[in-house]
């Protein structure tokens, strides 16, 4: 029998806070990952730091792929834990291991078997491509353990679950910083590896994040990591997953291939370049932290007041959970601001004169950048997708992208020959673009559905 669970929490904001906390602690922690990346190959060089971020985009293309079958996950379930539905949702988890698993098995002999052509498409430099290549084949293991975990452990959330899913985050990326610093600067007798180090870091902290999904699927009462989930049939379950969750991945795909581009543009305009977006991606994850987080506690809290057809909380949910978006991307831009005399002092060391240039001004760029980029994460990726809507951010993020930013982004480089500085502050537009679209579409309330189904396992009840 199923049972509703009453969220007893006195008021939206106490309950978001509760969530969001642990969220914005994972995601601290993984852009003090890529963070410490930076930091330590800046003592091996340039070529290094330039080879390892464009390298790591197929890391981001792959994280955005799990994203969106996690959003199908989060979806589902966070909607089916406010209607009371365990079974439901280790049947979802089980149809999201049947695609994530072959995906990243894709991805990993990719990476292992035909690195440098991998690398051709971000840059023509034969040192980056081959450095590149080195670290790629070291992030093999890392993209098939990222295939069970990242799958877990949006299971995990969406039934507030958070702590658990942060504490194994701490222990991986703590474990990930540790061996880096090992294998970068050889400490404790091991090799200096420079980029390759940190792709073998990575991997074998995935592979420990992995074994403690395992242990904590074991200690669980009800929500457990099993493999045998995924041989499990339920049509209508199936069909709400595909039907959800494709739309999210052709989203996550589309967006994150497309920003990936922006790389492939930047790369072809020199290594100055390169290096200065290396440091600005560090830079604005930081700053991002903050209002992704609350955009992604939002719509595990929604999803399950909506779960327990709560709809006009939930939509008076979803207006507080917008101010909350404005004064994080505020602060998000004060942060990168702020952030902006140490990074230039510390980068000074490693990057020539014309890539400090470049770092100053993208900075300054990345200060209003995050505004944008946290208010239509919030509606999108957040509300949206928490009453069920999906398709309305594929489409809108695949037109902005591939029939605005990306061919904006080839003609200013390629046709016009424009400075680079132009070139990227144009690329910076997409997030804006989008804007009256994205918040028309919230005013609507289309996007408020009730999807949780009765009766999902009558025939066996038969």
């Amino acid at each position: 029998m199923q049972t509703t669970r009453r969220l007893e929490q006195p008021s939206f904001y106490s309950q978001i806070f509760k969530l969001v906390l642990p969220i914005i602690i994972q995601n601290l922690l993984s852009a003090a990952v890529s963070s410490a990346d930076v930091v330590m190959l800046n003592y091996v060089g340039q070529s290094s730091i330039s080879a390892a971020s464009l390298a790591s985009q197929y890391a981001s293309v792959l994280f955005m792929v799990f994203y969106g079958l996690g959003t199908g996950v989060t979806i589902l379930c966070a909607q089916y834990y406010g209607k009371g539905d365990m079974r439901a949702i280790q049947v979802v988890e089980g149809i999201a291991l049947r695609f994530s698993i072959p995906i990243s098995l894709v991805f990993a002999g990719a990476a292992l078997l035909l690195p440098e052509t991998m690398m051709l498409l971000f840059t023509d430099d034969a040192e980056l491509i081959a450095v590149g290549a080195s670290y790629l084949r070291y992030m093999s293991l890392a993209y098939v353990c990222w295939g069970v975990t990242e799958v877990y452990l949006a299971v995990l959330r969406s039934v507030n679950r958070v702590m658990v899913s942060m504490a194994m985050n701490i222990l991986a990326f703590s474990l990930n910083i540790f061996l880096n610093a090992v294998w970068i600067f050889g400490l404790f007798g091991a090799p200096k590896l420079g980029a390759m180090g940190v792709a073998l870091a990575t991997s074998l902290s995935r592979l420990i994040e992995l074994a403690a999904c395992v242990v904590v699927s074991v200690l669980s009462e009800d929500i457990h990591l099993d493999l045998r989930h995924i041989f499990v049939r339920n049509k209508a379950l199936f069909s709400d997953f595909v039907r959800l969750s494709l739309p999210a991945l052709g989203n996550d795909v589309s967006w994150s291939v497309a920003f990936s581009m922006y790389s492939v543009i930047i790369g072809h305009l020199g290594t100055d370049a390169v290096a200065a977006n290396s440091f600005v991606i560090v830079v604005r994850n930081f700053g991002t932290i903050l209002c992704f987080g609350m955009a992604s506690a939002g719509g595990i809290l929604l999803g399950n007041i909506i779960g327990e057809d709560r709809l006009e909380e939930a939509r008076e949910g979803a207006k507080k959970l917008m101010k909350l978006t404005v004064i994080t991307g505020a602060i998000g831009g004060l942060i990168i601001l702020a952030a902006m005399p140490l990074v230039l002092a510390y980068a000074g060391g490693s990057l020539s004169e014309q890539a400090i240039y470049y770092l100053r001004n993208m900075l300054l760029i990345n200060t209003y950048y995050v505004m944008g980029a946290a208010v239509n994460t919030t509606l999108i990726a957040g509300v949206f997708r928490a009453g069920g809507d999906s398709r309305f951010g594929f489409i809108c993020d695949t037109i902005d992208m591939w029939c605005y930013a990306v061919p904006l982004g080839f003609i200013a480089a390629f046709l016009f020959k424009l400075p680079v500085m132009w070139v990227y502050f144009l690329l910076c537009t997409d997030e804006f673009v989008k804007w009256p679209w994205v918040i028309r579409h919230y005013r609507s309330g289309k996007w408020l559905n009730n999807i949780t189904r009765e009766g999902l396992f009558a025939e066996d009840a038969k």
